[in-house]
This record gives C-alpha cells, structure tokens and sequence, in this order.
C-alpha cells in the first residue's frame, strides 16, 4: 500500500523494511515496451550537491517538490520510468509511483559538482547487486575522462568493472561518457563532435562484454554532427538533456535539437531531468509531452 509524501519521514522511521517490502510487490514492466522508444525522466543530480536549474540555485533542493514534480511527470503518458539515486527511488517506492516504469538507479554520484575531487567520481550509489536486490530495472554511471588527469585511468577502470557486474546480472547498464577538461578551476564537459566521437569510442570498448552496455550521450555543439558522430557504435543510445538554462529560447532550441537526433538509427529515446521538472516555461505536464511528443 502506497502512502503521501507527508508520511515518508515517518514510515522510514518506523518501517524501514517497507522498502524492501514495496520493491518486492511492485509490477514490473520490459526495459524497452511496445513503442520501441525510452522516455526516462531524471533525478539523481542532488547527490552530487548539483541542485541548480538555470539561474534557480537550490531549484531541486525541496525534496517534497521534486517528489511531486516527479510522481507527475511518471503519471504522463509516453513516460516509462526515472533514473534516481536510492533515496529518491525508495521515496518512489513508497509512493507507488513506479508501478509498471522502468526503474533507473545512479551508480556513481562521488564526483561532487565543484570539489578539488569532482572527477574522481567514484562509485557511491548503486551498486550492481543492490540495482538486483530491489528488482531494479537498469542502471546508469558516468564517464568523465580528462586526458590531463591521471586518474581518468582509475576511473575508467571503476567503469569497465562496473558494466562487467551489471552484465553479470543481466541487468542494462546506460553509460554516459565525456570528454573534460578543467577551465579556470571548473569541470568542463567538451561538446565538440570530435571530444563526443572519442568518448563515445572509448565507453562502447569498456569491460568484457558490451551486451548489455547503453550509451547516454550529449547532442554536439553543432547538432548536425551528430549523424557523423552516432556512426561511432553500434550501441543502443539516449539523448541525455543537461541544464537548459533559464529562458523559454534556450529550451526550444533544445527540443529542436533533440527532434533531429533522435532520427538517427541507434538513438532510442531520451533520458532528460531539470529541463521537464522545472521547465523555462509552462508546466511540468506541458513541457513532459512536448518531449514525449518528440519520440
């Protein structure tokens, strides 16, 4: 039995083990259903401290109205699940809202958005068991390789263990890859269709086998790279959505450049979080089925 928002606090006080409990009941669904499109709803950028959307700095900090942004937009026609770190999926659980979705748990959340540390992002979320042990449907990791660092080289290690245990469950695995670099003291991810072609290259020869590897991918800078650049693997990809910055222009041009790559044979859909739960402009459910309405 589901319970409100309101009494989270309460029942995770109380009764801890109804999380186990509720992910044992819950009806599960096929990674992929009958539109052959993934439209995954995103949520895990807390745990890295990341709560800015655009120019609202702590936008996703109130938890209670991210829960209901949330259980909306899974309520949306079109949506098939969320990617979220344990917390934010067990509240979920709790809430009933991921009945029939495709659960997504974030596994590496380490690399804290500004620290000296942020690309040692290591592996302090999910873990492939744990993905397992809540009948979890697929997990998701990130990639972040800067070639003046070297411990990129730790990090890519960590990556290819990781897929290797999730492909040992069975279980899907979306990894999203970049090329970075620091500038000025800060993480930046590189956009260009050369950086993205590399990183795409590197994550798909991860691991011992690919099976059950997905790619999670920016669109390029130029959105007209991107036929050039998907050529790169043979890999099953979703469109990831980033912070489309706080005017109602910047997530029109958005939506227009993921409309043309998600034409392209090996993108299956889209995995997007601040730009649908705290939209420029309009509603959530507005926003939620001008992206379903892409697929």
């Amino acid at each position: 039995m589901s319970v409100s928002i309101s009494e989270l606090a309460t029942v995770r006080a109380r009764h801890p083990e109804a999380i186990a409990e509720a992910a044992a009941r819950r009806p599960r669904r096929p990674l992929v259903g009958d539109s052959g499109r993934l439209m995954i709803v995103a949520a895990d950028h807390p745990a890295r401290g990341a709560l800015a959307v655009g120019d609202r700095r702590l936008a996703m900090a109130n938890r209670a109205d991210l829960l209901e942004r949330l259980c909306l937009a899974l309520s949306r026609p079109g949506v098939d699940g969320v990617l979220a770190t344990a917390d934010i999926l067990e509240d979920l659980l709790l809430l009933g809202a991921l009945d029939h979705k495709v659960a997504m748990g974030s596994m590496n959340r380490g690399g804290l958005a500004g620290a000296s540390f942020e690309l040692d992002d290591r592996f302090t979320g999910h873990r492939a068991r744990d993905i397992a042990g809540l009948r979890f449907d697929a997990g998701k990791l990130l990639m972040r390789i800067d070639y003046e660092d070297a411990g990129s080289l730790s990090t890519m290690v960590s990556t290819a263990r990781a897929i290797d245990e999730m492909a040992a469950l069975r279980l899907p695995v979306f990894v999203e890859p970049f090329v970075s670099r620091r500038v000025g003291g800060t993480v930046k991810n590189d956009l260009s269709a050369d950086a993205v072609t590399r990183s795409i290259a590197i994550a798909s020869g991860l691991a011992g086998t690919s099976a059950y590897t997905w790619l999670k991918l920016p669109v390029t800078e130029d959105a007209d790279d991107m036929a050039r650049v998907m050529e790169t693997s043979t890999l099953p990809a979703v469109l990831l959505g980033g912070d489309p910055g706080s005017s109602a222009r910047e997530q029109d041009a958005a939506y227009e450049k993921w409309r043309k790559a998600l034409r392209l044979p090996t993108v299956q859909g889209l995995v997007v979080g601040r730009s649908l739960l705290y939209p420029a402009q309009g509603s959530v459910e507005t926003a939620v089925d001008t992206a379903v309405s892409l697929l």
